[in-house]
Order: structure tokens, then C-alpha cells, then sequence
């Protein structure tokens, strides 16, 4: 672990160096320094307020986690907790301030505006990766024990959860609220200060997409090494361990010159899409070319195979993902908006079904040739090898709400229309980026899952199952059913603080006078407060619901019945989340074409037909859809530690 330690705080200097460039950076004249503090200020309070939520939650379980099994494992899931926490919060401070930076940056060049955009990305990808280790390696001089690593693993899960289903319920219900009457009903551009819920909108973007995303990978990212590592150790000893360590280094290492050599193209760039491939693409190849030498040094290449396999699989997941969000496909759905709403809706259902077929074949495929080079140990280590780039591929993700913030920030301070152009240019690029960081994180789900029953099935003994045995269906029927609930919970927790966020918006522009004509100044905060307060409400019961599961299911129908709860829960929320985030994905870039003007342009039937699509595609791609990648991983997790409690 003093690797980790070595890596992490070379990471960590890179970091700083990195913040405090970006922050020597002009965020422009009054106006926009001002609009962008308002963003900082709620984005801040939100968290604090979603803190006091959850953090008395896991003090919680804590105190029991004591009194049952001692001490180290309490600390473990404290660690885990406050990590996933700094991770968060650190990268999302630096992504509120990187947006009216990067706006002003357009008003030089889009090679200007990308650096700024894709320095606040990467902050928050390579603290999400330094932080991950550096937690780790904490838990593990503080435990001495590397089954307790599984503790900081449900800390960082407990926290993902939160994070990701509270900031998706935000963004969203201040997004579809903004959408339904601003644009369908006022007819407001996108981002128009005149809309009481956009600065609600563009704080729903950081806690959402930034902290979010960000808390979600963690947990993967932490969820995988913890696998591979207690895998390697128990089927190769010392060997095995020292193999996790080693490509886990390698990636955040690679990671670091990616983004390096990103920067380096940005300011040149004439094409962001192209720039942020070939980092992301380059980076794999490091990573894969120093497993390489590493392997044919100790004399094993079935390592290098399998890391290759979660390499390759990740960035196949990742250009299956663009394919499906953009070009042909989303123009072909552009098209089907000439016929009305209902056709739109229609089309994005059968093309988000239609993309689980090869992203499913793809994780098969990874899962069975690692399978047969390594065995368990083999398919656990392919998800390190697929997360082990983390640190530029949630760059790329999270560059993707800068640049929109930036696109909100020069229209509401009235900047020249040519910033929109090149913030609106950012911010195509980041719909697609942040479409295949969300195929990324799932397809990284479900390998980490699947490997976190591995480590299940060794801890608990179900290694054979007997078909017959009524408590695997019933597991499995229930597990299936979880990811519908789940989602059918965060998707009416969306639409109630949607409906209160409508009656808000409607109210002030018919109350106050002289909003429409831009003599009077829209109440921002009360949307805020109303996003917040329907946040917090809602996200407690998915997340109990996570924990609940698999204790009742196992005082229920025993371990088999936790493990049928795994595989249910697993295959039918990868094929969920998959279709809710390719379906939204479309949605959201089908609306972006029209506005460039085909098929009318903005204010057309077809406008409209998009908005409706791109309205309800919101909470599929941001809130539901992500979640149930956490969903699983935590049901997971919880199974081992519960296992682990039972066995102790």
C-alpha cells in the first residue's frame, strides 16, 4: 500500500497545480463573477443541507457497526464515508468556479474555453481516482486487515447513493420544471435569465453531473480494487495482491499524462470531440503498455489479458454509447419529431432497448474471457482494469456541466451571441461525453458487481446452488423487481418536485410584474429552496431500500435467497440503467439538433416534440438511470459486510 500512498501524492500535487490555474484564471466582469458566485452558493448549501441528512445516518450505523463488530471496521466506514465526501465536494467546488472562467475564456477561443472546461473536468476525475487510493491504503494501515477494507467500501457506497440519487432529483426537478414552462409554455431560449428555474438548473448540473457522477465512480473505483484485491490474495497470495496494486497505479499514472497531453491539443483544438477521444484512448494504451512490461517481468501475461479485456470492453462501451447518442441515430429521432411527441417518445424507447443488446454482449464477453484466464480473480481484476483510466475518463464526464454552466452564464450576462456558439459547441460535446460516462459507469457496475458476489459467494459459502431450491427464484424474482421500484420511487420524487417547481415558475410570472419584458429580476431562491426541499424529502427511502433488501431476504430465505437477490438485482438494473441512459441521451441531443435548426429550429412543432422528449428523458439519464448502477453495487456490498457480521 505505500505505492498508493507514493502515487497519491504525486496526484494530489498535480491537483493543486491544476486548481490553482484554473483559478488564476479571469472569471470575467461583474456580471458574470456574480452569476457564477450565485451557482457556487447553492451548489454549497445543497450539500451541506444533504450532509445533515445522511451523515447522522452513518454515525448510525457506525456506533452498531462497534458494538458488533469493533472498532476498525467503524473507522473503516467512516473513512469511506468522509473520503467519498471530499471527493465530492472538492471537485464541485472547483467545477462552480471553473464555469464563468470558462465563459470568459470563449470570448477568446474555443481552444481557450475547452482548457478552462476540461481543467475543471479533470480536477474532479483525478480527486475522485487520488482520493480513492489514498483511502485505502488509509483503511488498510488502520485495519491491518483486508476484509475490512470492505467497511470503507459500504461507507464510500452509502455516500454514492445519497449523492447520486438526491443531486439527480435535484437537477432534474429544477431542469423539467424549467423546461415544461420556460420553453413550452413562455417560450424562453434555453438558459434565459428571465426563467425564475434557471440558476436552480445550472446548480442541478454541479450536484447532479459533478458530485454525482463523481460519488457514484468512487464507489465503483473502490468497489473493484477491494475485490480484486481480497480475489487475488485468496486465489494467488501475495502475487495477486501486489498484481491489483500495481495496475491500479498504472492507470491513475496514465491518467495523469492524458490529461497532460489533452491540455497540451485544447488550446489548438478545432474539434473538442476529437481531442477528448484521443486523451481518453491514449491513456488506455499507457495503461495497457505498462501492464504489459509489468506482466512479461514477473513472468504472467494472463494479467495484462484481462486488464486488456476491461480496458478495450470500456472504450467499445463508451463508442457504442456515442453511436447511440448522436450522428445517424439522433438525427434519424430528430426526424420522427415532424410527427408529433408521441413518435419522438416512441422512437428514444426503442433505440435505449435496442443499445442493451451489444453493451450486453460486450460485458459478457469480458466476463467470459476473463473468467477463463483468471477465474473470478480474472473477471474482478478486468473491472480494475476498465476503472483503472477513471481519472481522464470522469474528466471528460464531468468537463461536460462546466461547459453547460458556462453556456448558461454567457446567456444570462449578456455576452457576445458568438460565446453562446462556442459554449453551445463545449456543451454538445459534453451531451455525448457525459452519455458515454454514463455507459461507462454502467458497464464498470456491472463488472464490479459481479464481482463483489464473487466475493459474496466465497464469504458466504454459496458457491454450488441446488436449481430447485425455491429460495434462489424467489431471490432472483425479487432482486429483478428491485431496479423498477427503485426507479418508479426517484422518478415520482423527480415529478412531485417538478409539479412544485411548475406552480413556482407560473406564480412568479404572473405575480410579479415585468419578468417576460426583463425589467424585474425572477426570485432564484425560492426555485433553490424548492429543488432542495424535495431532495432531501425523497431520497432517504431508495437508499434504506439498498440496505433493507438483502437483511430481509437473508432472515428470510437464507444466504441462497441473498444471492438469487444479487443476480436478480444485477441483470435487470445493467439492462435498465442501460436503456434509461441511452434513451435520455438521445432525447437530449435529438432537441440539441433541431434547435441548430433542422426541421424548423427552435419554436417549431419539432421543437417541441424534442422537449417533450428531452423532458422526460431527463430523469431516465440523470437520476433513475444512474442510480441503479449504485443500487446494485451497495445491495452487493451490504450482502458481504452483513455475511461477514453473520460469520464473525
Amino acid at each position: 500500500m505505500v505505492y498508493f500512498l507514493i502515487t497519491g501524492a504525486i496526484s494530489v500535487v498535480f491537483i493543486l497545480i491544476l486548481a490553482f490555474k484554473i483559478l488564476e484564471k479571469s472569471s470575467g466582469n461583474e456580471r458574470t463573477t456574480q452569476l457564477s458566485e450565485i451557482i457556487q452558493k447553492g451548489a454549497k448549501s445543497f450539500l451541506l443541507q444533504e450532509y445533515k441528512v445522511f451523515f447522522p445516518v452513518i454515525f448510525a450505523l457506525a456506533i452498531f457497526l462497534y458494538f458488533i463488530v469493533g472498532i476498525k471496521a467503524s473507522i473503516a466506514l467512516l473513512i469511506g464515508s468522509a473520503f467519498s465526501v471530499l471527493a465530492g465536494y472538492f471537485g464541485m467546488a472547483i467545477a462552480t468556479r471553473a464555469n464563468a472562467r470558462t465563459a470568459w475564456a470563449a470570448t477568446k477561443s474555443l481552444g481557450e474555453a475547452l482548457s478552462v472546461s476540461f481543467s475543471g473536468g479533470a480536477v474532479m476525475g483525478l480527486t475522485v481516482s487520488t482520493l480513492g487510493i489514498l483511502g485505502l491504503a488509509l483503511t488498510y494501515y488502520v485495519t491491518k486487515d483486508i476484509e475490512l477494507i470492505s467497511y470503507y467500501s459500504l461507507g464510500a457506497s452509502f455516500v454514492a447513493l445519497f449523492a447520486r440519487v438526491g443531486g439527480g432529483i435535484y437537477t432534474k426537478a429544477a431542469d423539467v420544471g424549467a423546461d415544461i414552462v420556460g420553453k413550452t409554455e413562455a417560450n424562453l431560449p434555453e438558459d434565459d435569465p428571465r426563467n425564475p428555474a434557471v440558476i436552480a438548473d445550472n446548480v442541478g448540473d454541479n450536484v447532479g453531473d459533478v458530485a454525482g457522477m463523481g460519488a457514484d465512480l468512487y464507489e465503483s473505483y473502490v468497489g473493484s480494487i477491494f475485490s480484486a484485491i481480497v480475489l487475488g490474495s485468496l486465489f494467488f497470495g501475495e502475487k495477486g495482491f501486489i498484481s491489483v496494486v500495481f495496475v491500479v497505479i498504472f492507470g491513475l499514472l496514465s491518467s495523469l499524462v492524458g490529461i497532460v497531453t489533452t491540455l497540451l491539443r485544447a488550446k489548438k483544438s478545432a474539434d473538442p470531440a476529437k481531442t477528448l477521444r484521443f486523451g481518453t484512448i491514449f491513456a488506455g494504451v499507457l495503461t495497457l503498455t505498462a501492464t504489459f512490461v509489468y506482466s512479461y517481468l514477473v513472468n504472467w501475461l494472463n494479467i495484462f489479458y484481462v486488464v486488456f479485456f476491461g480496458v478495450f470492453v470500456g472504450l467499445l462501451i463508451g463508442l457504442i454509447t456515442e453511436w447511440y447518442t448522436s450522428g445517424k441515430k439522433v438525427e434519424n429521432l430528430a426526424k420522427t419529431s415532424t410527427m408529433g411527441p408521441a413518435n419522438v417518445i416512441i422512437s428514444g424507447t426503442a433505440l435505449g432497448m435496442e443499445s442493451t443488446f451489444i453493451i450486453t454482449l460486450l460485458i459478457a464477453l469480458a466476463v467470459v474471457l476473463s473468467y477463463k484466464i483468471l477465474g473470478l480473480f480474472g473477471v474482478a481484476l478486468s473491472g480494475v482494469g476498465m476503472l483503472s483510466t477513471l481519472g481522464i475518463s470522469l474528466s471528460v464526464d464531468a468537463y461536460g456541466p462546466i461547459a453547460d454552466n458556462a453556456g448558461g452564464i454567457a446567456q444570462m450576462a449578456g455576452l457576445d451571441p458568438k460565446v453562446r456558439e462556442i459554449t453551445d459547441s463545449l456543451d454538445a460535446v459534453g451531451n455525448t461525453t457525459a452519455a458515454m460516462g454514463k455507459g461507462f459507469a454502467i458497464g464498470s457496475a456491472a463488472l464490479t458487481a459481479l464481482a463483489l458476489f464473487a466475493n459474496f459467494s466465497a464469504i458466504s459459502n454459496v458457491s454450488s446452488v441446488d436449481l430447485s431450491n425455491p429460495y434462489l427464484f424467489l431471490g432472483a424474482l425479487i432482486g429483478g423487481m428491485l431496479p423498477f421500484f427503485f426507479s418508479a420511487l426517484t422518478m415520482h420524487a423527480v415529478g412531485d418536485a417538478a409539479d412544485d417547481m411548475v406552480e413556482e415558475i407560473r406564480r412568479q410570472i404572473k405575480e410579479i410584474p415585468g419578468i417576460l419584458s426583463g425589467e424585474s429580476t425572477p426570485d432564484y431562491q425560492k426555485c433553490i429552496q424548492i429543488a432542495t426541499k424535495g431532495a432531501l424529502k425523497k431520497m432517504v427511502l431508495p437508499a434504506v431500500l439498498a440496505i433493507l433488501s438483502p437483511t430481509l431476504l437473508y432472515f428470510l430465505f437464507g444466504p441462497i435467497g441473498v444471492g438469487g437477490l444479487l443476480i436478480g438485482a444485477t441483470v435487470s438494473g445493467v439492462m435498465l440503467a442501460i436503456f434509461m441512459a441511452n434513451s435520455g441521451g438521445a432525447w437530449d441531443n435529438a432537441k440539441k439538433f433541431v434547435e441548430e435548426g433542422h426541421f424548423g429550429g427552435k419554436g417549431s412543432f419539432a421543437h417541441k416534440a424534442t422537449v417533450v422528449g428531452d423532458t422526460v428523458g431527463d430523469p431516465y439519464k440523470d437520476t433513475s438511470g444512474p442510480s441503479i448502477n449504485i443500487l446494485i453495487k451497495l445491495m452487493a456490498i451490504t450482502s458481504i459486510v452483513l455475511m461477514t457480521i453473520v460469520r464473525g
